[in-house]
């Protein structure tokens, strides 16, 4: 079991007929919760009834809830969601909400020191606030992990270029990673030359690029991991991601190889893009026996 933190904005995805509880940071802490760690979440909410539901949510999963803040005058996070035909969702994120304002604690400084990986992404750092106390907590971080979620015009690539720097582990999609390393005045079609660009120039020796449909490639210890993808009938797209991202943290940190590792990632990202909302929930078993089934 690893200690594990995550940090930034908790919301509800509203979609046109329902809504449900998200953002990144906690879709990534239900799903390594789920695999067997024991996972912490830093995040702010509203004081209103809806982030007192989140609340209780997170705690009825067991997620640890010591560092929810609650602000007194911004209201709890809301995004409205919007899915196309394939599935695939579009983003209004609602400014100001109380996630843009964390604050440093004490105790947040505490749970850093004492965790084994600290997991944070992009929007997180749209607000001032927010950003700072990222930034505080990046320096007493043992492991940094940054899930970059390009949400336009929530971002800037002076700061995704500091965050990207002081990661040791950086997880793309394949439109991001070339949309930075162009801003970065790199361009080249190759994927895997994009990669080393990045590594190169930020000095990050893992990085992970998803690629919808057709899987997924890691980068570590110099090497090129690839897996193709599992055929799936999308629902929603929504948290497929931040799962698979959960996926590959927990087995890579618990010293699965890389390969094995990123197998299963793809297929828990699979499972969940094949299923209604962002955090299903999904047994170990039935991630193997999914896998078991692909390579028949």
């Amino acid at each position: 079991m690893k200690n594990l933190v995550c940090f930034g904005e908790v919301l509800w995805d509203v979609f046109p007929n329902h809504k449900k509880i998200g953002g990144a940071p906690l879709n990534v802490a239900l799903r390594l919760q789920s695999l067997g760690n024991n996972v912490s979440i830093i995040t702010r909410i509203g004081d209103d009834s809806e982030g007192m539901e989140i609340k209780e949510f997170i705690k009825e999963r067991g997620v640890q809830i010591e560092n929810i803040q609650i602000d007194a005058t911004l209201k709890t996070g809301e995004v409205a969601v919007v899915l196309n035909e394939k599935g695939s969702a579009t983003y209004t994120i609602n400014s100001p909400r109380a996630w843009d304002n964390i604050q440093l604690t004490e105790s947040a400084k505490e749970i850093i020191k004492k965790s084994d990986a600290f997991i944070f992404g992009s929007l997180i750092a749209r607000n001032d606030v927010s950003k700072n106390t990222l930034y505080q907590l990046l320096k007493i971080a043992k492991y940094k992990i940054f899930d970059i979620n390009l949400r336009a015009p929530h971002y800037t690539l002076e700061v995704l270029n500091y965050l990207m720097n002081e990661a040791d582990f950086i997880k793309f999609n394949d439109d991001e990673i070339f949309e930075i390393a162009e801003e970065l005045n790199f361009k080249n079609e190759s994927l895997e030359e994009t990669i080393k660009f990045i590594a190169t120039q930020t000095n990050t020796k893992s990085i992970c690029v998803t690629k919808g449909r057709h899987g997924a490639i890691l980068y570590c210890n110099n090497t090129f991991y690839c897996n193709n993808g599992y055929k799936i009938v999308v629902v929603d797209t929504v948290g497929a991601g931040d799962s698979f991202l959960a996926s590959l943290t927990n087995k890579l940190l618990k010293g699965t190889s890389p390969q094995e590792a990123l197998n299963f990632a793809c297929a828990v990202g699979a499972i969940v893009a094949s299923k209604e909302g962002a955090n299903p929930i999904i047994t170990e078993e039935a991630i193997e026996n999914f896998i078991f089934t692909a390579k028949k």
